[in-house]
């Protein structure tokens, strides 16, 4: 199944709605650090249900939002979720970004950029359309060193790819981004029952659970454009 038929059936199901739940534990926190100034563009890669740029768009003033993902569906409520006239959606590829060089202050993008085809063709395009000085937040819970988030790949027909913090330093990098700062976020909302409620239907253990939403939770890695 292509990633866009995926996506697509997400959102007509309503699943886009349960993602930005569960997405928003830790990227509230992601969010909060972009350095957003009064007037600045911000593009988001894979938005969804479009929830980090109206979220921005209630703490900044910002000049310009643009949520671009590759499923219409998504794309199509996410319109419909946002009342707000500086923040539009598009569908369209990670790999042509559909802005001019130097015309972005800053990038978003949660969940999405392990889908990628061709990862540096993507941040070498991040790389293009950023400003000087123009940041890339790019925040992931499926990497190599949270062991159980693994088995996603198996419960998806769609390409994903597995790195870890080493290989997004380095993908940054060769695309001529600065790499700020990367670190982990935990998930201190996703609710952990006591030991003696395992197994469960989904986990096994506590210490499993534990090492998924607190140890690891999500991998944010900072880029900025030299």
């Amino acid at each position: 199944m292509r990633i866009q038929e995926q996506f697509d059936q997400w959102a007509a199901a309503g699943r886009d709605r349960g993602m930005e739940d569960h997405h928003w534990h830790t990227a509230k926190h992601a969010l909060a650090r972009m350095p957003v100034e009064t007037g600045d563009t911000i593009l988001d890669l894979g938005t969804g249900s479009g929830y980090a740029l109206r979220a921005l768009g209630e703490a900044h003033r910002i000049e310009r939002g643009v949520g671009l993902d590759g499923s219409p569906e998504m794309a199509r409520n996410a319109r419909e979720y946002t009342d707000d006239a500086r923040v539009e959606y598009t569908v369209g590829e990670f790999h042509d970004l559909p802005f001019a060089d130097d015309s972005v202050d800053h990038v978003w993008s949660m969940e999405a950029f392990f889908y990628a085809s061709d990862p540096v063709a993507v941040l070498r395009e991040v790389r293009r359309v950023l400003r000087s000085g123009g940041t890339f937040f790019c925040a992931v819970n499926f990497f190599e060193e949270s062991t159980h988030t693994h088995d996603w790949q198996d419960e998806l027909d769609v390409e994903m790819y597995l790195w870890d913090r080493q290989d997004y330093r380095d993908l940054f990098r060769e695309a001529g981004l600065y790499v700020a700062s990367q670190d982990t976020i935990p998930d201190e909302e996703t609710d952990i029952p006591p030991a003696e409620e395992f197994p469960t239907e989904d986990w096994e253990t506590r210490e499993a659970m534990v090492d998924r939403y607190r140890t690891w939770g999500t991998l944010l890695t900072v880029g900025v454009a030299p």
